[in-house]
């Protein structure tokens, strides 16, 4: 049974999900000017995907931002939890339309020395925001944040998807292994999304937490 939290912690986490959310969207901004700037000039369908991919980020974090900009938060969460669940549905019908087209032999990925760059360095910045925003929105309770943690996660799995496809074709010309990666995470990208939507983001507190949800 967790303990309720002391208003001074409630509005100390509620700040730092804040913080936490403003660094995720700007940083995802520039990820999708870059990307899709160096997936056109790479003719890289890939690139231009995981552009996109930021893009719908931003979204889902916008949500969590609008639920946090007033003192209501908690009654605003399900409308946020609800945004965030679509921007899960399209993130894998993109994901899974352009791996299929990829697979038929439409707009193979391609080289850039930039889109290696720039996934590499998602790597490791993506994984340190979607950690500390799961852990002050377990705490505080709120599934919204929670849920949008794990959309961030996901930009992980897609950065490291995009960096060994982009890698895997320039060495050994397998095109065909950025799209079916691609593929397994649009399904747990829809996984994820159908949580969302009926609210079912672990957010108890880590003492709390018995079926894993929350490693």
């Amino acid at each position: 049974m967790s303990i309720p939290l002391r208003a001074p912690r409630r509005a100390a986490l509620t700040r730092r999900i804040r913080w936490l959310v403003a660094a995720t969207i700007t940083y995802n901004v520039v990820e999708a000017v870059v990307a899709i700037t160096a997936g056109r000039v790479a003719s890289s369908t890939a690139l231009v995907g995981f552009g996109l991919d930021s893009v719908i980020e931003v979204a889902s974090a916008a949500a969590v931002a609008w639920q946090f900009s007033g003192d209501d938060h908690e009654r605003r969460e399900r409308t946020a939890l609800r945004v965030i669940a679509v921007s899960f549905f399209a993130l894998a019908a993109y994901v899974t339309v352009e791996s299929v087209r990829a697979l038929a032999g439409a707009d193979r990925a391609e080289h850039s020395t930039v889109g290696l760059v720039l996934a590499a360095l998602s790597l490791a910045v993506m994984p340190v925001l979607s950690a500390a925003q799961r852990r002050a929105g377990r705490e505080l309770g709120s599934a919204s944040a929670v849920a949008d943690s794990k959309q961030t996660l996901l930009c992980t799995y897609l950065s490291a998807v995009l960096l060994a496809g982009l890698a895997v074709n320039s060495l050994f010309g397998w095109w065909w292994a950025d799209p079916l990666a691609a593929l397994a995470i649009a399904a747990v990208a829809v996984k994820e999304g159908r949580d969302a939507w009926r609210g079912e983001a672990c957010c108890a507190p880590a003492a709390a937490c018995t079926d894993g949800c929350c490693d």
